[in-house]
């Protein structure tokens, strides 16, 4: 087990830097930033209208809401999901619930395929690497469903800290430019974007290693 994570977390690393294929993959992180705010929003009393996925794996949420904690807290929610969901997912496999994994994942994709995603590559994204993973299943190979998990847990592990990262790099090069920090440091107003773009690196650091010390520990 610990074997197959450690390969699991360099061939994530190292794919996620390959320009159209790399991509590609680290939009499953995307879809989980964005699925974040979308879940937020509707918990705290705002609606979700469209969620777009974009191939340079950005992504926007389109939201609406009746106050200012439930826009706060939407926009707090996208970087620390990817976290959450990445040591979950690392707590299912040292569980050995791969099924769990399975549903969850399924459950995502055709949320966001019936409700939430609507752009063109979004909706392309979805249904291609939603029937790559339902063949997989169908195949019924369990070592090979299983070393596809442990890749997926490791891909959005190194995807939630590689993504804060970056979003905490341009919220000190470029404050307004920052997504979520920006939005966070124009509702909170005494906290500037660098602030809330460390946090969020921070917390996303936290996560990984809880989640790493629950394999290797």
């Amino acid at each position: 087990m610990k074997t197959q994570i450690i390969i699991g977390l360099v061939i994530a690393l190292l794919l996620t830097q390959l320009p159209i294929v790399g991509k590609y993959f680290a939009i499953l992180n995307t879809m989980i930033h964005e699925s974040g705010h979308s879940l937020m929003a509707l918990l705290t009393g705002g609606e979700v209208r469209q969620i777009s996925l974009f191939p340079n794996t950005s992504g926007v949420t389109l939201t609406g809401h009746s106050s200012w904690f439930s826009q706060f807290i939407t926009s707090m929610a996208g970087y620390v999901s990817s976290s959450l969901f990445a040591f979950f997912f690392f707590y299912l496999i040292v569980k050995g619930q791969y099924k769990w994994m399975i549903y969850i994942l399924l459950a995502f994709l055709v949320v966001n395929l019936l409700f939430w995603v609507r752009n063109g590559y979004g909706l392309f994204w979805i249904v291609t690497f939603g029937a790559a993973f339902i063949y997989l299943l169908r195949s019924g190979h369990q070592g090979v469903i299983q070393y596809v998990l442990v890749f997926i847990a490791c891909l959005i592990l190194v995807e939630s800290v590689t993504s804060a990262f970056e979003i905490m790099w341009i919220s000190f090069i470029a404050p307004g430019q920052a997504g979520d920090a920006a939005n966070l440091a124009r509702a909170t107003r005494f906290l500037p974007a660098p602030l809330w773009g460390a946090g969020f690196f921070a917390q996303a650091l936290y996560f990984a290693w809880l989640a790493l010390k629950r394999v290797f520990a």
